[in-house]
Formats: C-alpha cells, sequence, structure tokens
C-alpha cells in the first residue's frame, strides 16, 4: 500500500494557486483534520485568512510588509531569518494537512533556505498532506509531488490596468 500524506504543488504564472489551496484547507478542515496553513512573503492580511481561523485552521505569517525587490539587504536577511524560523516551527506542530503557500517564490527569491524546504518535504511525517504553492517551482518539487497543477494565465485584468481587488485577488 502507498504511504498516505501526499505533496500537492499549485504553480504557474496565473491566478488560482492560493486559491487552491484555501479550498483543500476548506475542505480538510470541514472533515476534521488538524489543517495549518503558513503564508510566506505576505503580510498576513489576506482575506481568506479570517474564515480559515473561523474553521479552526492554524494560520500563521511571516507579516512581510513589502515586496522582496523594494527590501535593502538588512531587510532581506531579517527576513530570511524569520521565513526560515516560521517553517522551522511550524513543521514541530501536528497536521494532517500543511499548506506552504508562496513557499516557491520564497525558494527563488532566496528568502526561504531551500534546504529546509526540501527536508520539510522528503522528511514530512506519514500521513502529513503537504501543498507548495508559488511561482518559479524548482525542478526537484515537481518531482517530490504526486499532483502538479500549473495555473496557466491566459488573461487577466492586470494587463489592461486594473490593479488588485480586495475580495478578489486579496
Amino acid at each position: 500500500m502507498e504511504k498516505t500524506g501526499l505533496v500537492h504543488l499549485y504553480t504557474g504564472d496565473g491566478k488560482g494557486k492560493t486559491t487552491a489551496a484555501v479550498g483543500l484547507c476548506v475542505r480538510a478542515a470541514g472533515r476534521g483534520l488538524r489543517v495549518v496553513f503558513v503564508q510566506f512573503l505576505k503580510n498576513g492580511q489576506s482575506g481568506e485568512l479570517a474564515p480559515l481561523r473561523s474553521l479552526g485552521v492554524n494560520v500563521r505569517s511571516g507579516g512581510v510588509g513589502t515586496f522582496v525587490s523594494r527590501m535593502n539587504e538588512t531587510e532581506k536577511k531579517e527576513t530570511r531569518e524569520r521565513m526560515n524560523a516560521l517553517l522551522t516551527e511550524t513543521l514541530e506542530m501536528p497536521a494532517d494537512l500543511l499548506v506552504l503557500d508562496e513557499a516557491c517564490v520564497a525558494v527563488s527569491l532566496g528568502m526561504l533556505d531551500e534546504g529546509l524546504l526540501r527536508k520539510a518535504v522528503e522528511e514530512r511525517p506519514d500521513g502529513r498532506e503537504l501543498v507548495l504553492t508559488g511561482r518559479g517551482a524548482k525542478p526537484w518539487m515537481r518531482e517530490a509531488a504526486d499532483y502538479v497543477t500549473v495555473m496557466e494565465g491566459e488573461k487577466h485584468p492586470f494587463n489592461r490596468g486594473v490593479a488588485a481587488r480586495e475580495g478578489i485577488e486579496y
């Protein structure tokens, strides 16, 4: 029998990666599973977080206030330390479903230690379902995943100058 606790990867340049992960959290929480949802590189204010908390999901965030491209070297160093500590602490928590939102891009931008994330994937406890989201998934992430979903952006209002809208994009 195959090991339970599979790896999901939601990646690509299109909209919907976090939304898909949140939907899985809702389903799992609705079935009584212990769910932990961790956001990397986001400020902890996304619209989906309050409803997840109300369902009993343990929500954790690194509380990043700006884009990495706007950070100075000191801010980048502090962010890396905070993201690595967040992941290290989270891995000690009991969870049937663990979502690491924006982990792929956090690694790509050097804000999360790739070795630590790889350990989280490869050494996860039996039965722990794990979700990675974000643009720029590394080849090893695709190889380790049991599910790979690539969100492909064909059309987006941003390309017409429409700013991100509260409740829809964040």
